[in-house]
């Protein structure tokens, strides 16, 4: 069963503020100096030759204080950008698997340190690359099991693109699985190649990690992955337009994907979602960078992690999954493993900010989030009950691509928060 977004109903979300799930007051009017200063940036951010249009949101102490979006759906300019333009947020739905995989820990299904084996067993007896070529690799069998731990911390071994490990990289290219047509497909092709390093020793940002995670909700659940996220998170929190695919009828509100050309110019990008969006992002409900959403709905999401677990009477996490889903990870492994953001460490599923100063950014220690691919971001500070989400369409690429707006964008919601 196939995912879809499932009603146009919110599609007047954001135009009806009583009816607002979160029963949030109005946005302000920004007739502060400081709210200006981030509005003036997010219109010069989509002023001609920048990003084609964005929406941002703000939520803090229980109140949107901050709701604008900016240009255009398009580059060409002809569609103006709307509040509940739909977006391909792609690595923003690796926080919605690891909610998912936490469910199932609440319920006694599963347990972090589980080895991955004990549900995909194919998983078992894992070697390590040591040396030699693609053609001749030398491996070793692996120290110890991948976990489920390893997978939400990209900690597994699994790595890609990666210049000091050529040969695992090279492997796991080759096992092809954005050719994969479903997730008990991804797995199967995860279980040969051999891994970059030994489970549980270094921090490799990798999908398939995510991907895996989600097949093993498919085991231990019995539903497809997709259903699954529709009963236990999508309908809980009304999020009516997020899924793995657009229906028909919706897809003109899909947000244009365009990328850089040599000259700095924008074309679209060469992706299937780019030619024809709100098609499926790949031919399986991925778990890693698969889901369209939208701003408000996406705000339902990390409103109901802000608020410890809850959703108006309804209780989707206990606040205690939330504080381990937000506590650094990588800390704890003997010897400490490093992730590759001075001053930040990693959850189960996101960043975790462990020193501001370090950091060099505005911020909390403990702060969580997450960003996608093509230029979608949020961050949650349960300290400061802050959420800021910021969406746009854009796939970098090439010497002249435009510069991430992330740091400034969080900047200045941070100088602006009483």
């Amino acid at each position: 069963m196939h995912q879809s977004i499932a009603t146009p109903r919110s599609r007047r979300w954001l135009r009806r503020g009583a009816a607002l799930l979160l029963c949030l007051s109005a946005p302000l009017l920004h007739a502060d100096e400081r709210w200006q200063r981030l509005d003036g940036f997010l219109q010069a951010s989509t002023a001609p030759g920048q990003f084609p249009g964005a929406v941002a949101l703000v939520e803090h102490d229980g109140r949107i204080v901050f709701q604008q979006h900016y240009g255009h759906a398009d580059s060409a300019g002809h569609r103006p950008l709307q509040a509940d333009s739909i977006f391909r947020i792609y690595s923003m739905t690796k926080p919605v698997t690891s909610v998912a995989v936490l469910m199932l820990l609440e319920e006694g299904k599963l347990s972090l340190d589980d080895p991955l084996a004990r549900y995909l067993p194919e998983f078992a007896d894992r070697t390590v690359v040591t040396g030699g070529d693609l053609q001749h690799p030398q491996t070793e069998d692996a120290p110890r099991a991948i976990t489920l731990r390893h997978l939400l911390t990209h900690t597994s071994g699994f790595a890609a693109a990666s210049d000091t490990h050529r040969v695992a990289t090279k492997l796991l290219t080759a096992a092809d699985v954005d050719s994969a047509t479903s997730l008990q497909d991804v797995a199967r092709r995860l279980s040969t190649p051999p891994l970059a390093d030994a489970p549980g020793t270094h921090f490799h940002y990798e999908g398939s990690n995510t991907e895996l995670l989600a097949r093993v909700v498919e085991v231990v659940s019995g539903q497809p992955f997709a259903q699954f996220l529709q009963q236990r998170i999508f309908s809980p929190l009304a999020m009516h337009d997020t899924g793995f695919e657009v229906p028909l009828a919706q897809r003109g509100r899909v947000v244009e994907l365009p990328t850089s050309n040599d000259d700095g110019s924008l074309r679209v990008a060469d992706t299937l979602s780019a030619r024809n969006p709100g098609v499926r992002l790949k031919g399986y409900d991925s778990g890693a960078g698969g889901l369209y959403s939208t701003a408000a709905d996406y705000l339902k999401f990390a409103h109901m992690l802000l608020d410890d677990g809850r959703s108006g009477k309804q209780q989707l996490l206990a606040r205690k999954t939330v504080d381990l889903m937000m506590s650094d990870q990588l800390g704890g492994f003997e010897p400490a493993i490093s992730s590759y953001g001075a001053g930040e460490g990693f959850g189960l599923g996101g960043y975790v900010i462990t020193n501001p100063a370090y950091r060099g950014k505005l911020g909390s220690v403990g702060q969580f989030g997450w960003s996608g691919a093509a230029s979608t971001y949020f961050t949650i500070d349960r300290k400061e009950k802050l959420v800021a989400i910021l969406l746009m369409q854009y796939l970098p690429s090439g010497d002249k691509a435009l510069a991430s707006p992330s740091t400034r964008f969080y900047n200045l919601v941070y100088q602006a928060i009483p």
